[in-house]
């Protein structure tokens, strides 16, 4: 039996005499009491801490171990380990030995191995133990979970997903030293770069500082220092304006003491033109140099068409006759689509708004919320195989959270740790 399950059978008390006061008896045949199950610990030391339990009639306060088998006790080397030392029950599947405390006394221990419900057993071993071969376990039962808990967890998983993205903002903010355009142009610049080129393009903003790029985007000259930087300068340079880029890199490399480029090489392999790192960097050069003040502009964007507008850019003159240096083609613009923007909405400007009201006192969750929401569901296989099984609202919202739930939930097998998974197994 797995631990997992245990800590889940404790921590909501699903074994028989839990709830009901009833007294339960362990292996020595002492008389205890569940009073509190104590709080979850997933971290280092007992699985339980500050439970209260009675043991005959005596009242306890302490912690509780959780194991399979009252032998891990020993195996996981818990009597010469001090953190252990307040434990006042033991919880076990099977009792197969005797566990003794520092003063040589047996430490009380609960059997739950005839105590758990046949019906809950069963479900957790169908949703769980059972070896599927499908797209997630609960593929043929998450249906069955009432709309209201659905959407409760959803919710709660994507800000999962958001604290993990605030967390990258964060670490970010500490390297600029406070900086917070920096921040923000950091974290656009990785997703302009998208996953193909988010290592090059976030190593590229890094080897700038963000007093240089406004100094740049002024006098516009951004656009030929992160081509430079990036190490696309070096083909054949073919037309008077390619000169004149090469030349102001030179000239501003040097007068900013940049380095002569990056160590990541970007890619062009597996990319459509649109994504291609000359369009993205020459679009994000147009940001920079035709909005001044971007980063109060995106920090006071509240709805999805104001940030539409604002990122409502083009390369400069040369691209539109290129994706590369070496073929033209008729001319067109090439301005930002509103798919890419709204990428950009979700995995930059939601995150850094979010820790910026943070660090201000502020709360603009529901803000957020309601800004994904009003973007339009993502469009990827995961996606796709929720739709096959699940019903759910047609947003930005919905398809963040849903592959949070896949990849940190399902793919993980933490049908335990699931809203979803808990319901299904208590009520399947």
């Amino acid at each position: 039996m797995k631990e997992s399950f245990l800590h889940y059978i404790w921590q909501f008390r699903k074994f028989e005499g839990a709830t009901s006061g009833q007294i339960l008896l362990s292996d020595e045949k002492k008389k205890i009491q569940i009073l509190n199950p104590g709080r979850y610990n997933q971290l280092a030391g007992p699985d339980f801490f500050n439970a209260q339990v009675r043991i005959d009639d005596q009242l306890w306060a302490g912690n509780v171990e959780i194991h399979s088998k009252s032998s891990d006790w020993y195996m996981h080397r818990h009597e010469t380990d001090a953190a252990y030392d307040n434990v006042i029950l033991h919880v076990v599947w099977e009792d197969d030995c005797a566990v003794y405390d520092k003063a040589n006394l047996p430490i009380p221990t609960l059997v739950l191995k005839n105590k758990i419900p046949t019906t809950l057993l069963h479900n957790y071993r169908n949703l769980v133990e059972i070896q599927k071969s499908g797209f997630i376990n609960c593929e043929t039962s998450i249906a069955e979970v009432p709309t209201d808990r659905l959407e409760h967890w959803l919710e709660r998983v994507y800000f999962e997903r958001l604290e993990y993205k605030v967390t990258q903002v964060q670490q970010k903010l500490t390297a600029t030293q406070g900086d917070w355009e920096a921040v923000l142009f950091q974290t656009l610049m990785r997703n302009f770069g998208t996953v193909i080129n988010a290592d090059a393009f976030e190593e590229l903003a890094q080897k700038i500082p963000f007093k240089t790029v406004r100094k740049l985007a002024r006098q516009e000259q951004l656009e030929p220092i992160l081509l430079g930087l990036a190490g696309l300068l070096k083909a054949r340079l073919d037309s008077q304006e390619l000169v004149q880029w090469k030349a102001d890199f030179d000239y501003n490399q040097k007068k900013f003491d940049l380095p002569s480029a990056i160590d990541h090489q970007v890619q062009f392999f597996k990319l459509r033109p649109p994504n291609f790192p000359t369009i993205r960097l020459s679009q994000l050069a147009m940001l920079y140099t035709k909005n001044d003040t971007l980063f109060s502009s995106l920090m006071n964007a509240k709805t999805r068409d104001e940030i539409q507008n604002i990122f409502k850019v083009e390369t400069s003159t040369y691209w539109k006759t290129h994706f590369t240096f070496d073929k033209s083609h008729t001319p067109r613009s090439k301005y930002l689509s509103k798919a890419f923007i709204d990428v950009l909405i979700i995995n930059t400007i939601i995150p850094v708004q979010f820790a910026y009201a943070r660090a201000r006192g502020l709360d603009n969750q529901e803000q957020l919320l309601m800004l994904l929401a009003s973007i339009p569901l993502e469009n990827n296989r995961v996606i796709k195989n929720f739709e096959e099984i699940l019903k759910f609202k047609k947003d930005a919202l919905h398809s963040q959270a849903l592959l949070h739930l896949k990849t940190k939930y399902c793919d993980l097998n933490r049908c335990l740790q699931c809203e979803l998974g808990n319901y299904l197994i208590a009520n399947a």
